[in-house]
């Protein structure tokens, strides 16, 4: 299995934040903007307020892994970013992957199946 590409730089996060289009769900917020790479990059975001160090990891392993299975079905050149919301960590794991999909659906991440 192939590692992810990650986005790890705060300058590449703000820039999302500023010149990218979000999408917003119980479970999650997306937020993405082309690059020039041809592949995508991911990136993601816990607040401390949803909990302490285990409880963030637990909502990036989540995302990560939901992120994992959908690549296959994403058009490439893009760079997202997943911001976990309070559901994320302790919600039904299909519920997530559905808001995850729904909100890839509304950015035109989704290829066309």
């Amino acid at each position: 299995m192939k590692k992810t590409e990650t986005i790890k730089e705060n300058r590449t996060f703000r820039q999302i934040y500023r010149r990218g289009r979000s999408a917003v769900t119980p479970f999650l917020v997306l937020y993405c903007r082309p690059n020039r790479l041809g592949r995508n990059r991911l990136g993601i975001t816990v607040s401390t307020k949803l909990g302490g160090a285990v409880v963030r990891n637990r909502a990036r392993r989540r995302l990560r892994e939901v992120y994992r299975l959908a690549q296959g079905d994403l058009v490439q050149g893009f760079d997202i970013i997943a911001v976990a919301r309070g559901r994320a960590v302790d919600g039904p794991y299909d519920r997530l992957t559905k808001a995850f999909y729904r909100a890839c659906r509304e950015l035109g991440l989704l290829e066309r199946l």
